[in-house]
Parts: C-alpha cells; sequence; structure tokens
C-alpha cells in the first residue's frame, strides 16, 4: 500500500488520516535511525503532512521539537502537495521501554519547547509555541492546536518498528470538530476514540485511510473528500547548497578553495553534496561579484 492521506467530513466533523509507513523508512534509511528516534521523527512527519492538508498550495508548515531529551532537535518540513523531509538530531539513541512497555519517545524529547511555523506567503512565516507536555508528539500537538491556535481537535500518530529497525506500519489522523457539530457527534466520536486500536496498529492490519477514518467516525454518515500521495521529498539541490556556501564570508571560502573541495550534507535528508576546487573557486568569484559596489 502506497503512502496516502485522505481527507473527509462527518456530521459537523473534519477529519484527515494518513499512511506512511515507506516514507518513515525512507527516514530511517537516510539517518540511520535507532528505533526511538525512527517512532519520534516519523511521528512528527506524519503530523507535519496532516497539518500541512489544510494550507494551500505553495504554503509549507514545520514542526520542530526542542527538547532537553537525548534525541535533541526533531524537526520536520511539509507541504499539501505530500511531501515531507524531517531529520533528528540524534538518530542513535537507545532507551528502555517505557511503563507501557512501548518505545519511550518521550524520554527521548524531554522537556523543552514545540514550535510550529506557517510559511503563507506572507512577509514573515507565522509561528506559534508552548511548553512540550510530554513529548509523545500527538499528545503535545492536541495541546498546541487548543492553546495556541484555540482550535480543540485530536491527534493520533503512531509508528511501529521491528527488531531489526524497520517500519512495519505508521500512520496517523487528524480530528476537528466543525462550530455545527453536535453534542450527539461529540459524544459518539469520544466512544469511538476509547475504543479503537492504535493507528500503527491499523496500519500493519493493512488497514487503508479511507479505513481509519471510518473505524473513527463509526456510526456517522462519512463524505469522503479528496486523496493525495505522501512522499520523503527533500527540497535540496547541488545548486541550492551552492548558493549556501555563495552566502559564507570571504576567510571561510578562501579556505575550502585552498583545501580543493568541500563535502556538504543536508540536514533534512542527508545526502551529500562534493565541490571540488574548480566549482569553489567558480562560487567565490561569484561572491565577489555580488559584494563589489555597483
Amino acid at each position: 500500500m502506497k503512502d496516502h492521506l485522505a481527507k473527509a467530513t462527518a456530521d459537523g466533523v473534519r477529519i484527515y488520516a494518513a499512511v506512511t509507513t515507506d516514507l518513515v523508512n525512507e527516514a530511517i534509511r537516510r539517518h540511520d535511525c535507532y528505533p526511538v528516534a525512527a517512532a519520534a521523527l516519523g511521528r512528527t512527519m506524519t503530523a507535519a503532512l496532516l497539518l500541512a492538508a489544510n494550507l494551500k498550495n505553495q504554503e509549507a508548515l514545520t514542526i520542530q521539537f526542542a527538547g532537553d531529551g537525548p534525541l535533541g532537535k526533531i524537526v520536520a518540513d511539509a507541504v499539501p502537495e505530500g511531501f515531507v523531509r524531517g531529520y533528528v538530531d540524534e538518530p542513535h539513541v537507545n532507551l528502555p521501554l517505557n511503563s507501557q512497555g512501548k518505545l519511550d519517545v518521550g524520554g527521548g524529547v524531554g522537556q523543552g519547547m514545540l514550535s510550529v511555523t506557517r510559511f503563507t506567503g506572507l512577509k514573515e512565516p507565522v509561528t506559534g509555541s508552548i511548553e512540550i507536555t510530554d513529548g509523545e508528539i500527538a499528545d503535545d500537538l492536541t495541546k498546541y492546536l487548543f492553546v495556541s491556535e484555540q482550535t480543540p481537535s485530536s491527534v493520533g500518530l503512531g509508528v511501529r518498528i521491528d527488531p531489526d529497525f524497520h517500519c512495519i506500519g505508521a500512520g496517523g489522523f487528524f480530528l476537528q470538530p466543525l462550530p455545527d457539530a453536535s453534542e450527539d457527534c461529540l459524544d459518539r466520536l469520544e466512544s469511538n476514540l476509547r475504543q479503537v486500536s492504535s493507528v500503527s496498529s491499523m496500519v500493519e492490519q493493512g488497514m487503508d485511510a479511507k479505513g481509519i477514518i471510518a473505524e473513527l467516525m463509526k456510526g456517522m454518515p462519512v463524505h469522503y473528500l479528496t486523496a493525495t500521495d505522501l512522499s520523503f521529498r527533500c527540497s535540496c539541490s547541488k545548486e541550492r547548497i551552492g548558493e549556501v556556501l555563495m552566502s559564507l564570508n570571504r576567510k571561510d571560502l578562501e579556505s575550502l578553495v585552498q583545501d580543493g573541495q568541500a563535502e556538504v550534507c543536508c540536514h533534512f535528508c542527508n545526502e551529500k553534496y562534493l565541490f571540488h576546487g574548480e566549482e569553489l573557486q567558480a562560487i567565490l568569484d561569484e561572491a565577489d561579484r555580488h559584494r563589489r559596489p555597483s
């Protein structure tokens, strides 16, 4: 089953659900993530895709968990077209299982700040922040949406990793009651949420995004809207990395030219770009032309 996201409405509720197993495995491969890091990054990327699904084309969203736990920062960028990229500062983190016998993502994240930044085409992006509650990602984002954006919502996320560090099920959902949602609808929704199994279990059992929505909205008429393919995709390129190098001060660029080559690694996708002496000299020359007063 390819990764995908489905949108629907049901009796005064907006709901998105996503299956993200393949893109989580791509992140694991690129960053060599151990299970706790894989779960934390996978949940954050899935959440970014769910929240970005509410944006317009050409807009984007970034989620960042900056905690004091051993994982360091966890960052994910997503766009409504279905592309996501992300990284975790310390992918090689081993922790004992938590008291529920599950991966201790909260212990890996620790205490700190959660921030969500929306790039909407305005001059300045809009960022909201709250203190991290438990570091389990979904609960923190549910609280963020209520406190920072004043939109009562429910976020569910799941990433299941096998002993070989392979993701065997990942996905999530985003629920938001609309102003016309009835009390009966909300009561039924709360009952359904208490009864459903974890998102990762539903995906592992072969359930697609529409199936997840049907489980969550059991007993309600569901109107399915659009579906979007999802994938891990980074916007980096050798040309863009060259532009970053061009922004270095002249002394640093001269040092790279003297070294004869430079290897630059993209944080988000771990892709490595090698620049040889002639390329570095051309970058230095171009930077000098831009610095020279007209």
